[in-house]
C-alpha cells in the first residue's frame, strides 16, 4: 500500500507506505530532488537495513528515524511500515517547539532504533490506522488533520526515544536542548566550519562548558561529533558520486588535500581512494 498527497502549489509531499516492495531512497541520484524525512517501523523479525552504504541490523519492532540525506535500502520491505514527508508539508525546524524533536530525533550522526513495548506497538498503530483513514478522506480538513497526526507521530516517538536514551527526566532539560541545538549547528555548518569554538559561539557557551555538558550526557565529544560528521558525508560522496577526492576535500571545507587524506584515513583506516576501491569490490 502507498498513500500519497500532494500540495502543488506549496510542494508539500505526505507519504505512507505499508508493505511496499520497492522503498528504498537513493539520495544522490534518483531520490535529489525527492528530501524526504522518514519514520519506519519494523513490524516482522529482525532484519538488515543498509544505511549509506553500512549494513545495520534493523531489530523486530523498532522504528528508525532517517534523514532527507541519507540513502537506504531493507532486507524485507514487506514488513515495514513508513511514513515520509517534507519540509513543505511539515517542518520541524520551524515547529520544534511543537514537537522537540530536530537534533535528536533527525540531525545527528547516529542512527536511533527505538525499541517498542506492546503499549507503544498499540499506540502506533492506531495512528497508522487513521493516517489511512484520513489519507482516503479528500476534504477541506484533510491537510490540517494530517499535520496534526503527523506531529503527534513525531511527538509519540520522540517521548519513546528520550525514555530509552535519557531515561532520567532530570536530564531533559534546557541542556538536553542545548545538545540538540549543537548537533543541528552541526547538520547545517560542517561543510565549512570544523572548530568547536565555532559551535560553542553560536550557543554562547564556552568550549569546555559545551564539552562537560557532552560529558554529563554520556555523549561523544563535541569535537568527535563534528569530525564524525564530516565523515560520513565524505563517505556518502565517495560512495555514490564520481567526486575526486581533490573535490570532495574543497566540498568539505579542507584546503590541502593531503590534509584530508590523513584526516579520512585516522578515521576509517582507508585512503579516499582505498574506501571508494573497497566499496566498488563489495
Amino acid at each position: 500500500m502507498k498513500l500519497l498527497l500532494t500540495d502543488p502549489n506549496s510542494g508539500a509531499h505526505l507519504l505512507l507506505l505499508s508493505g511496499e516492495q520497492n522503498f528504498d531512497r537513493l539520495f544522490y541520484s534518483k531520490d535529489r530532488d525527492n528530501k524526504y524525512f522518514t519514520i519506519v517501523w519494523n513490524r516482522g523479525e529482525q532484519q538488515k537495513v543498509t544505511i549509506d552504504g553500512e549494513e545495520i541490523d534493523f531489530p523486530a519492532q523498532t522504528i528508525l528515524p532517517l534523514m532527507f540525506n541519507q540513502s537506504f535500502f531493507f532486507e524485507r520491505t514487506s514488513n515495514l511500515i513508513a511514513w515520509q514527508f517534507n519540509r513543505e508539508f511539515y517542518c520541524i525546524i520551524d515547529h520544534d517547539s511543537e514537537v522537540s524533536c530536530v537534533g535528536f530525533l533527525f540531525g545527528i550522526s547516529r542512527n536511533l532504533f527505538i525499541n517498542l513495548s506492546e503499549t507503544a506497538q498499540q499506540k502506533i498503530l492506531l495512528l497508522h490506522q487513521m493516517f489511512v483513514s484520513e489519507m482516503n478522506t479528500s476534504d477541506n480538513v484533510q491537510n490540517d488533520m494530517l499535520v496534526m497526526l503527523l506531529k503527534r507521530l513525531i511527538i509519540t516517538v520522540t517521548q519513546l526515544a528520550k525514555s530509552e536514551y535519557i531515561p532520567d527526566p532530570k536530564m531533559q532539560n534546557d541542556r538536553f536542548n542545548t545538545i540538540r541545538k549543537f548537533n543541528l549547528l552541526v547538520e547545517g555548518n560542517f561543510h565549512n566550519e570544523h572548530s568547536v569554538n565555532f559551535y560553542a559561539q553560536q550557543l554562547n557557551k564556552s568550549p569546555k562548558t559545551l564539552s562537560n555538558l557532552f560529558a554529563i550526557f554520556n555523549q561523544k565529544t563535541p569535537i568527535q561529533i563534528i569530525q564524525e560528521r564530516i565523515i560520513i558525508e565524505a563517505k556518502r560522496l565517495l560512495y555514490y558520486t564520481d567526486k575526486s577526492a581533490k573535490e570532495i576535500t574543497y566540498e568539505l571545507g579542507f584546503e590541502d588535500p593531503a590534509y584530508f587524506c590523513n584526516f579520512f584515513k585516522k578515521h576509517t583506516s582507508y585512503s579516499p581512494i582505498g574506501f571508494r576501491n573497497k566499496k566498488e569490490v563489495l
